[in-house]
């Protein structure tokens, strides 16, 4: 059975489409990544399969469950970590936890020994008894990560979960969730901003844009379709020299973002030369220069048109707690 599957999913606005036509099927056991910047769609998509939202056309299933008919048994059968925090401060970490076990009815005879098992996952048994306002970014994170946990979901939607996070806690976060993978043989689906994030964890990735999905496979398929490799100038004049570049023919890609200018070249060594040759000939002076094999950012960029910053890091999920808490049955 798939954990998710979804056939035309639409979702609209008056006239706005913010979700158009996504027919998708996510495996179950597998870490799916959503990549796309602010008002791709990401932010509607997750908050119909979350049954926050009701789809203005086609069908999606959650663990079997159809996200309008059998909403109830699609809530106790997902866990959510949003962007936004959601952990009460002034109560310890075992408060918060129990308060989370209540709200969804984990009987109190098998209670306590779960929170023990999925605070020892997180590493905060030593931490369950103090208040979470001593805690840091990170160890709150993981409570939350936790706490989504207690009621033995099938699939959890994690939001952005290391955003803000130093890079020690964003590496252990990172590792908590491939532990869960294989410990509680649970689907997980990513949102995320950064590509490293996406490239490390997840088996496939779709990437959203303008609400339809406009890539989707394996981080690794996802950069090969990248042919050549990536120059990145800074220059005196990025609009000149991408038009000199082009009517050279120097590029087969030729992307201008607010500083710089991405060219895709089949030999960066031969192509560069001739690059900085042409840039002097024309009065342009060069700043900066770097080259770099095929990654994600690249990726993102030849399907998209943009980088993800462009759209802005933004609160894909702002709200949806506040909105769950009223729904939980």
């Amino acid at each position: 059975m798939l954990a998710i599957e979804t056939n035309g999913l639409t979702k609209k606005f008056g006239k706005l489409t913010a979700v158009d036509n996504v027919n998708l099927k996510v495996d179950q056991g597998e870490i799916f990544g959503l990549l796309g910047p602010n008002g791709a769609g990401k932010s509607t998509f997750i908050s119909m399969l979350c049954t926050i939202l009701n789809p203005t056309s086609g069908t999606a299933r959650v663990e079997g469950y159809d996200i309008v008919k059998r909403a109830s048994d699609v809530r106790r059968s997902i866990g959510i970590v949003f962007q936004d925090p959601s952990i009460d401060d002034k109560l310890t970490g075992m408060e918060n936890m129990e308060l989370h076990a209540d709200l969804y009815n984990v009987p109190k005879d098998v209670m306590h020994s779960r929170i023990d098992e999925v605070l020892q996952l997180v590493e905060l048994e030593d931490r369950a008894s103090n208040l979470v306002n001593t805690y840091s970014g990170g160890m709150r994170r993981r409570l939350e990560i936790a706490r989504s946990l207690i009621h033995y979901p099938k699939v959890l939607f994690l939001d952005e979960p290391t955003v803000g996070l130093d890079p020690q806690s964003r590496d252990h976060i990172w590792n908590y969730i491939r532990d869960l993978k294989k410990q509680e043989n649970i689907t997980i689906i990513l949102t995320t901003h950064y590509m490293e994030e996406a490239d490390k964890l997840c088996d496939r990735i779709a990437i959203i844009d303008r609400s339809k999905i406009v890539a989707l496979d394996t981080p690794q398929k996802l950069k090969s379709k990248i042919e050549g490799e990536t120059i990145i100038i800074e220059s005196s004049d990025n609009k000149l020299l991408s038009e000199n570049v082009s009517e050279s023919k120097l590029a087969t890609n030729i992307m201008e973002t607010e500083k710089e200018l991405i060219l895709t070249v089949e030999n960066s060594h031969t192509a560069l030369a001739r690059i900085v040759e042409l840039a002097v000939s024309v009065g342009i002076y060069i700043y900066n220069i770097s080259i770099k094999e095929p990654d994600l950012d690249a990726a993102f960029m030849f399907f998209t048109g943009k980088e993800i910053r462009e759209g802005g890091g933004g609160k894909e999920l702002t709200g949806m707690a506040a909105r769950m808490r009223g729904r939980i049955k």
